[in-house]
């Protein structure tokens, strides 16, 4: 029987390649979002995820009309995969931006954990590194960015991904579940590619997102990782693709742009600023989408 996963927020910018994704690999999904998802055979359920009774009440839901047809009511699904937010900064208040991701987050966790779901992954982000949404010109504390970094942001929505980050962890403490929040690159789309032209001539332009991205479809591979590694608890990775978004190799891409920033271990090749080595070496990421086959 395939697995049955809630996914929130999967008719954004990410969860609209990711949700095709998954159930082109035969979960069975459905989306909680304030709209629709044009999704075959995936279901939406306008869902108001900072209501904690909505979210309750939609993940022990069927997700579908065929759902009627078995016979038995419906069970919490085996993963929640939880993608819905406000994406970034200087589109409603801070405060409303703070209080939507981390209440939903809250929201969404509790749920899961105290209905029996023990796999939850979220989306935290690359902001929490501290630059991307920064005042001013702000220098990373070192490369490359690992999940150990001591992460800083200064803003409304990075900082609410902190604290989802926390919300997480004492979760999978008190139930015994798993939690992975995904450090979400800068989100590509596969027609976006045009833009990293704009990218190679302009390379200080790229700063804030440490010369990294994740290819929409390549966050598919990474969640369904997810999923099916259990037993790591609380865990933190980073979610990019291998390489840096320039022309030059990192090493000498840095030592030339950003001479200041301390290196904590050598860069090898073209390996992106913010790592996901141990999305590699743990999960067994393999990228499928090299920005250098679509540019």
């Amino acid at each position: 029987m395939a697995q049955r996963i809630v996914f929130t927020g999967g008719s954004g910018k990410a969860g609209r390649h990711v949700v095709p994704w998954l159930k082109a690999r035969g979960y069975d999904i459905l989306n909680l979002d304030l709209k629709p998802l044009d999704c075959e055979g995936v279901n939406t359920l306008i869902t108001d995820v900072t209501d904690s009774g909505q979210v309750f009440n939609a993940l022990t839901m069927h997700h579908g009309f065929d759902g009627y047809d078995r016979g038995r009511v419906p069970s919490p699904p085996d993963a929640v995969v939880h993608f819905a937010a406000i994406p970034r900064v200087l589109i409603q208040p801070d405060n409303t931006t703070f209080t939507v991701n981390t209440i939903s987050t809250y929201n969404v966790i509790e749920a899961a954990m105290k209905l029996g779901v023990r796999k939850v992954i979220i989306a935290s982000s690359e902001t929490t590194y501290g630059v991307c949404f920064a005042e001013g010109d702000k220098d990373y504390h070192q490369f490359p960015l690992e999940e150990d970094y001591d992460v800083d942001p200064m803003d409304s929505y990075g900082l609410s991904k902190v604290v989802n980050e926390k919300t997480a962890r004492a979760f999978a403490m008190r139930y015994g579940a798993d939690i992975y929040a995904l450090r979400i690159g800068n989100v590509i789309e596969p027609h976006e590619y045009p833009m990293f032209r704009g990218f190679l001539d302009n390379p200080m332009s790229r700063k804030r997102n440490a010369w990294s991205y994740i290819d929409a479809r390549d966050l598919g591979q990474i969640v369904h990782l997810c999923i099916a590694k259990n037993g790591l608890g609380f865990q933190v990775f980073n979610a990019v693709n291998d390489t840096i978004t320039t022309r030059e190799p990192t090493a000498e891409f840095l030592k030339t742009h950003v001479p200041q920033i301390p290196l904590k271990r050598p860069m090898v090749g073209n390996e992106a600023p913010l790592s996901n080595r141990k999305i590699r070496e743990v999960l067994g990421f393999r990228e499928e989408h090299d920005w250098r086959k679509y540019v």
